[in-house]
C-alpha cells in the first residue's frame, strides 16, 4: 500500500469559489491544467466534504481538469435552513454546477454515495433530456444501487466494526497514553478506528485525511430514497462506464456487478483492497482510470469551457 502525503503537503487549488446558480452556495476547487479535460468529481457522504479525496485523487490532476465541491450541507456547504435535503436536492444542485462551469463534454468520477449520486443524475438526465446527460462515467466503490445491497453492507460494516482485528487496534489506543500526552493525535487516530472496517486490512487505516459527516443530512438523504432499486432504470443510460470495486469492500460486489450489467460497464475488481482503493490500491485505481478515460476520451463541444 502507498501510504497517502499528510493534508498539509497537497497544493492548494488552482481556483475555488463558492457556486453562484445553487440555492445555497457551495464550496468548490479546482486543481490541474486550465483547459484540460474536466472530471467533476462527487465525494461520498452524505453530509461529507470533498478534503478527504485528497491528496490521492489529484493523482490525475496532471492532466486532467478536476472540479471538487462540498455538496449541501456538509464540509464548507453547510446551510442553516432546516428543510430536509435529499437526493432530488443533490442532483438539482449538481444540474446547475454542470451548467454553472459549462462542463461538457460531461465526465464524473463518482466515489461511494458520490457514485450513487453519479447514477442518481444520469437516470434523470436521460428521462428529462434538458440536463447534460454525461458523456463518461467513472464509479469507485460505489453506494449499493438498491436498499437490499444497502442493507447486506450495513450488517457487514456492523460486524467488522466489532470484529477482533479493530479491538485490538481500540485496545492498543487505549493504552497508549497519546489522550493525555497529544490530544490531536489521539483524535486522529480515533477517526481511523471509526472507519477501519472499511479496509481490507484494518491496520492500514493510518495517515487519513479526516472528515465528519452532518449526519441530520446523511440521514434524510438515506430517508428520501426509500425502499430504493436503480437497477432496471441504470438501464436507460446510455454513455461509457467503468466501476472499480475492492473485493474485501463491505459493499456486496454483486451490487456493483448488477450496476455493471446494468450500464453494460466494465468492472475492475481490485483484489487486497476494500472500500478505499484511493488508499489500499492507488496505483492500480488510477491507472485503471486514467486508461479508461484515454479509451474513450471525447472532444471538446463548440464553445464549451
Amino acid at each position: 500500500m502507498n501510504s497517502p502525503m499528510s493534508a498539509a503537503r497537497y497544493p492548494a487549488p488552482r481556483a475555488s469559489g463558492l457556486t453562484r446558480s445553487t440555492a445555497v452556495p457551495l464550496h468548490w476547487a479546482m486543481w490541474g491544467p486550465e483547459g484540460g479535460p474536466r472530471l467533476v468529481v462527487l465525494h461520498g457522504g452524505p453530509g461529507a466534504s470533498h478534503d478527504y479525496l485528497l491528496p490521492q485523487f489529484l493523482d490525475l490532476a496532471d492532466e486532467f481538469e478536476m472540479l471538487f465541491y462540498d455538496q449541501r450541507g456538509g464540509g464548507r456547504s453547510k446551510t442553516d435552513d432546516g428543510a430536509p435535503i435529499t437526493w432530488r436536492t443533490h442532483v438539482g444542485d449538481l444540474e446547475r454546477i454542470v451548467d454553472e462551469f459549462a462542463v461538457e463534454p460531461l465526465t464524473i468520477i463518482g466515489y461511494s454515495w458520490g457514485a450513487l449520486l453519479a447514477l442518481l443524475y444520469a437516470i434523470e438526465a436521460s428521462a428529462d433530456r434538458v440536463h447534460p446527460a454525461p458523456a463518461r462515467l467513472a464509479l469507485v466503490d460505489p453506494a449499493p444501487v438498491t436498499r437490499a445491497f444497502r442493507e447486506q453492507f450495513e450488517a457487514e460494516f456492523g460486524r467488522r466494526q466489532r470484529g477482533p482485528d479493530v479491538q485490538r487496534l481500540r485496545d492498543a489506543l487505549a493504552v497508549s497514553g497519546l489522550r493525555d500526552s497529544d490530544p490531536a493525535a489521539y483524535r486522529q487516530r480515533a477517526f481511523e478506528l471509526s472507519v477501519a472496517g472499511y479496509f481490507a486490512v484494518p491496520s492500514l487505516a493510518i495517515d487519513l485525511t479526516p472528515f465528519r459527516i452532518t449526519g441530520r443530512v446523511q440521514q434524510s438523504v438515506w430517508h428520501s430514497l426509500g425502499e430504493y432499486d436503480l437497477v432496471d432504470p441504470l438501464e436507460s443510460v446510455q454513455c461509457p462506464a467503468i466501476i472499480v470495486h475492492g473485493r474485501q469492500d463491505p459493499i456486496p460486489l454483486a451490487a456493483s456487478q448488477a450496476a455493471a450489467r446494468a450500464l453494460r460497464a466494465e468492472l475492475v475488481t481490485l483484489d487486497a483492497c476494500g472500500h478505499v482503493p484511493y488508499v489500499e490500491q492507488r496505483e492500480q485505481l488510477f491507472a485503471a482510470l486514467r486508461a479508461f478515460f484515454h479509451r474513450t476520451a471525447v472532444p471538446p463541444s463548440p464553445g464549451a469551457t
